[in-house]
């Protein structure tokens, strides 16, 4: 199968959520929470992205994961990594008990389209303020992907994680997960970068975006993914958004839809001229829903 058929088929059967006036949704990808070791990349940025979720929550945000929440390449086990990372799996579980959440799988996390992948590691985590095991998100579901629908002028965005690029992170997923935990995390400590890794290897990220971009121009449709951990939002007529990451050393990144509008955000620590330090939220670029019309 083609990345022209993976991505198509990602959207077939998933849940389609309305886009109006009063919406706020909110798409991280790739936060890659693992379990607390040197491998673990999110604990470079924790803070931000835990301080950026509480402002979401509070805003009344409606929060979507585009895969690669968590990494399970590189760790087998989920408990562990919600142990470590239980202060933010609280707070999603805050989203969730108001049906605030919904959550897509990507290739670092693909067991989670497992049926039995849920109900095991979902349920419940361990509260270290209560000491005890608290609910979760019991009833979650992962998809490959959703779709937000502007149901007065028809507009659609079209959402998965964007692994389905490539062969071996899709199809050869397994392959993929094997080489990565037993071939370039031990390399990876040394210095040495996974060449597979869209990520981290310019030309295989370059070549995704290509395959990802015309997917969208082809099907005439607006596509945002993650994956590659480059952030895009560009003018028209360019189709293809991508939420870049929250693994970046300095900062974190993510789209906002709100009053119609898309707003690519950095969240970093500013420093006051007291030396203090402060939470900054940056707007990179913008584009409304409605300049969408005249290319679609």
């Amino acid at each position: 199968m083609g990345y022209r058929r993976r991505i198509t088929k990602s959207f077939k059967n998933v849940p389609v959520l309305p886009v109006n006036a009063q919406s706020r949704y909110v798409l991280f990808s790739d936060c890659h929470r693992g379990n607390g070791t040197n491998n673990d990349n999110f604990l470079k940025t924790q803070h931000l992205y835990f301080a950026a979720l509480e402002h979401y929550y509070r805003k009344g945000f409606t929060y979507i994961e585009l895969g690669d929440g968590d990494e399970l390449w590189e760790n087998r086990s989920m408990n562990q990594i919600k142990e470590v990372h239980n202060n933010v799996f609280w707070l999603l579980s805050l989203f969730y008990k108001e049906d605030r959440l919904y959550m897509l799988y990507g290739n670092h996390d693909m067991e989670k389209k497992l049926c039995s992948f849920p109900k095991k590691n979902f349920s419940t985590y361990f509260c270290t303020s209560s000491q005890s095991f608290s609910s979760l998100c019991p009833d979650i579901k992962f998809y490959p992907g959703i779709i937000l629908k502007d149901y007065c002028n028809g507009t659609c965005l079209y959402l998965t994680h964007g692994h389905q690029a490539s062969s071996l992170n899709s199809t050869l997923w397994r392959l993929g997960r094997f080489l990565v935990r037993y071939v370039w995390k031990p390399l990876e400590q040394i210095g040495i970068l996974d060449p597979t890794n869209a990520a981290k290897n310019y030309t295989v990220k370059k070549r995704s975006e290509q395959r990802l971009n015309t997917w969208a121009e082809e099907n005439n449709k607006i596509l945002i993914t993650g994956h590659t951990h480059r952030p895009i939002l560009n003018e028209a007529p360019s189709l293809y958004i991508n939420t870049g990451s929250c693994v970046h050393p300095r900062c974190i990144t993510c789209i906002e839809l709100e009053n119609g509008t898309l707003t690519l955000v950095k969240w970093f620590m500013g420093t006051r001229k007291n030396g203090d330090f402060y939470l900054e939220r940056e707007a990179l670029s913008t584009r409304t829903l409605s300049g969408y019309d005249k290319i679609l």
